[in-house]
Order: C-alpha cells, then structure tokens, then sequence
C-alpha cells in the first residue's frame, strides 16, 4: 500500500486498522515536523499534545484482543531508516527540560528512578511506529496492527507514557509558576540513587522556561 493509497476513499474510515494508522501517521508526522525547529516557542505543548492522542491509540491496540499475524515468521523489512538526525534536533530544542526521571516499572518495589531523555524517547518510539507503518504501507495491514500492538506492550506504550509525563510536568510547572530544578550533571548513563534525586544545582525559574519552550505561566 503506497502514501497515495494510504487513506484512499475505498477505505472505510470507521475500520480500527484505518483509524489507528492514521493516527500513528499524524504522530510521525507531527513530531517530525517539530523536531525541525521551526516553532520551538510551541514545541512542548504540541508535543504533549500529540503524544497524548498517540497514547488514545496505544490503549484501543492494548484494549484489543489479541492480533495473530497472518505470516508465521515476520517478513524482512530492512534495516531501520536512521534517526540520529531527529534525535540530536530534538535533543538541541529542548534542552532545557530533556533529561528526566522515570519509574520503569511502578509494580516493582523499591526500584529508584532513572535518567531518560524526552528526545531519545520520542525517537524510540517513532522506530517501533514506522517499522509497522512500513508493514501497513506494503498491504500487510494484520502484521502491522500485531507489530504496533506488540511493541506497545513490549516497548512504546512504556516509553510513551514516560515521555507524557515528563511534558505534562514542565507545562504543569511553567503554568503553575512553580521553578523546576535543574539537572546539572545528571546524564541517562549513570544511575539515580535515593541521594541523587535531592537537585541542588540551582533554579530554572517557570517564567524563563516558558519563554523557550512556548508555554506561559496561569495569570
């Protein structure tokens, strides 16, 4: 199936696998389209924004029975189309709020967070998105709904969820006029022990922080 056939009138629209690939094609898109910079003062709210809506389309896939691929074994789609590009954009956008902590598994006791980047997600995710897409694209529409409902379960859902959080929290701080600490030395290849999570670095104040990443604090 080509981009021309994608959402060709023959589709009907109401059919789950039309409506979650057009709602994973308008992430892909959307945060392709951010990552480009062009907008950086509106960046963290569409990002919230979209990720958000992505995640509506996580949980039908998780809420769905389970999808059985038509094929035993997957076909071959090639190597993965590169991502670095989109990676260091996002990454040089924000940067002032990329690194966060996450909790990987809230179910498991006594685990401490740990430093993730919002870009390295976002990146993440799109790979698992667009190796299904490629599936969709080429007609193997069962292999792509089992591919995105696998890899929401086994990997995007997960990242996806962090990644809502974290920009729900910077656009919660900013609106709400209250400073965020910032991460000064903390990077994702080191660990985040109790002591760790006590930031003394200095304060990013909400005001500032909207100027760059487009949202204002509640007046």
């Amino acid at each position: 199936m080509s981009d021309a056939t994608l959402h060709a009138t023959h589709q009907n629209p109401d059919d789950f696998a039309v409506q979650i690939a057009d709602q994973i094609e308008s992430f892909l898109v959307a945060v392709t389209e951010v990552a480009k910079g062009d907008e950086p003062d509106s960046a963290v709210p569409f990002l919230l924004l979209e990720v958000s809506q992505l995640l509506l389309a996580g949980g039908r896939l998780g809420a769905h029975e389970d999808i059985v691929p038509d094929e035993r074994y997957e076909p071959d789609m090639g190597p993965e189309a590169d991502v670095d590009e989109l990676r260091e954009n996002l990454a040089r956008m924000l940067e002032p709020v990329d690194v966060y902590s996450e909790v990987f598994d809230p179910y498991e006791p006594r685990k401490a967070p740990v430093p993730a980047r919002i870009s390295d997600d976002l990146t993440d995710v799109i790979t698992d998105l667009r190796h299904g897409m490629a599936h969709y694209k080429a007609g193997r529409t069962t292999e792509a709904l089992w591919w995105w409902q696998f890899s929401y379960f086994s990997n995007w859902g997960t990242t996806a969820s962090a990644t809502l959080r974290a920009l729900q929290s910077v656009v919660a701080h900013v609106r709400l006029n209250q400073p965020l600490a910032e991460l000064d030395g903390l990077d994702t290849d080191q660990g985040m022990g109790d002591d760790t999570l006590e930031f003394e670095a200095g304060k990013v104040m909400a005001e500032e922080l909207g100027d760059s990443l487009g949202v204002r604090p509640v007046t």
